[in-house]
């Protein structure tokens, strides 16, 4: 094999919002305490170099290995285990990036322009926990530090230069105000977070920072509740009674993104009638909507939909749109830059090899001529040419290649200069 066959590249293999069902998310999502053992299972499998990613939008595993085939074939066998089937099962639902296009995608999902809600603030930090997660389980290689290090360094210079993470902390704080607009002092009201979305966790935590004392969480899958209120600091409630816990809620902040209607008219209706028409606010943070639109007519119910808050914080989808371009070509820079840096390192070997020979050589004609600086200098002259030039004739006479040595040659030694 050869020395570029056998470099390492990175591989990214996963599912996400675009390529599988929520609930096949929530199977496959790996929590930070089950991190350990899943790397642990990748090492197993000759993935000695790796991360696995794992949020409410996507499960991903980065890993750089020399057999993009082989990351494809283990990752997957791995993840199909978390949901006890076979690997073939997830067949549609991976995909896979190789190469540029994977150090690409590492670099958009870090600076979060790959997320359901552009610029949401928590991917970075998710992508830090991945990462610290990889390097105690001692997953986390040369080239993948490299690339990871790489991606922070382009997602602090897209936050630095553009107002791309303005949006959703916009939207959040929007939520806040509108809530102590209908309710007044936060600090009496509760919170009711239905779903694990990322969307739905920012405005839950600027609530708790604006004065709410009390968290319920509750999601379909436990897991992924339990792991939200861990974070905030909240109680998980089951998902079955999310009907019960509804009255409870002064505030319903929705981030399911199921497809499916989670909170429906009735619902909203039945819990008013147990509050004596005391007002809940509803955030429908879902992507698509978790809310039945036909909630804004009950009485009693405030509902505000992303887009409702976006106009409320004044950011427009027009200056959206041009700081995500800005973001993204920022973004190409900084691969382009990453790439070139790593393409590059390729003719380290043989550099080292090129100083290597002619030091021997300069060695062996001081020791010839110790006293005769000008016999030794013409001297190491002819040694080091001799080879280059009769390979370059031997090339020459046999026609095609020779354009393309010259002209590499007149680069390297500036011929023309």
């Amino acid at each position: 094999m050869s020395r570029a066959a056998a470099t390492p590249r990175l591989t990214v293999i996963g599912a996400n919002h675009r390529s599988a069902s929520l609930s096949l998310r929530d199977q496959l999502f790996v929590d930070d305490a089950a991190a350990a053992d899943f790397l642990v299972d990748l090492k197993r499998r000759g993935l000695h170099e790796a991360l696995v990613l794992s949020t409410c939008d996507r499960v991903e595993v980065w890993a750089s290995h020399i057999d993009a085939d082989s990351v494809q074939d283990q990752v997957a066998a791995a993840l199909a285990a978390r949901v006890g089937v076979v690997a073939a099962a997830l067949s549609g639902q991976l995909y896979r990036h190789d190469g540029a296009d994977a150090v690409r995608h590492c670099f958009a999902v870090t600076a979060s322009l790959d997320s359901l809600i552009i610029g949401e603030p928590h991917v970075l930090g998710q992508v830090k926990v991945a990462h610290r997660l990889a390097r105690d389980s001692a997953t986390c290689g040369p080239e993948l530090e490299a690339v990871l290090q790489a991606a922070f360094t382009a997602a602090k210079r897209i936050r630095t230069e553009t107002v791309i993470g303005e949006g959703p902390v916009s939207i959040a704080a929007a939520a806040v105000q509108m809530a102590r607009d209908l309710h007044g002092d936060l600090s009496r009201c509760t919170v009711l977070l239905v779903g694990a979305a990322d969307m739905g966790e920012l405005v839950a935590e600027s609530l708790l920072a604006a004065g709410v004392a009390r968290l319920l969480v509750t999601a379909p899958r436990a897991s992924r509740a339990e792991a939200v209120a861990a974070s905030l600091n909240g109680n998980v409630m089951g998902f079955e009674t999310l009907r019960e816990a509804l009255a409870d809620a002064d505030v319903v902040v929705c981030s399911v993104g199921t497809r499916t209607i989670t909170l429906t008219a009735e619902m909203m209706s039945a819990a008013l009638k147990k509050r004596r028409r005391k007002p809940i606010f509803v955030v429908d943070a879902g992507i698509p909507g978790d809310v039945e639109p036909a909630v804004n007519r009950v009485d009693g119910a405030f509902l505000y939909d992303l887009g409702d808050l976006e106009r409320v914080a004044l950011e427009g989808r027009a200056g959206r749109e041009q700081a995500a371009r800005a973001a993204w070509g920022i973004l190409e820079d900084e691969v382009g830059g990453f790439l070139k840096g790593r393409a590059a390192r390729v003719a380290v070997p043989a550099i080292v090899s090129l100083r290597q020979h002619c030091e021997a050589m300069r060695e062996a004609v001081l020791a010839e001529h110790p006293a005769s600086p000008e016999d030794a200098t013409r001297l190491l002259l002819n040694r080091l040419l001799h080879a280059p030039s009769e390979a370059m004739k031997s090339v020459a006479a046999e026609g095609p290649e020779w354009q393309t040595m010259e002209k590499t040659l007149r680069k390297l030694f500036h011929l023309d200069e």
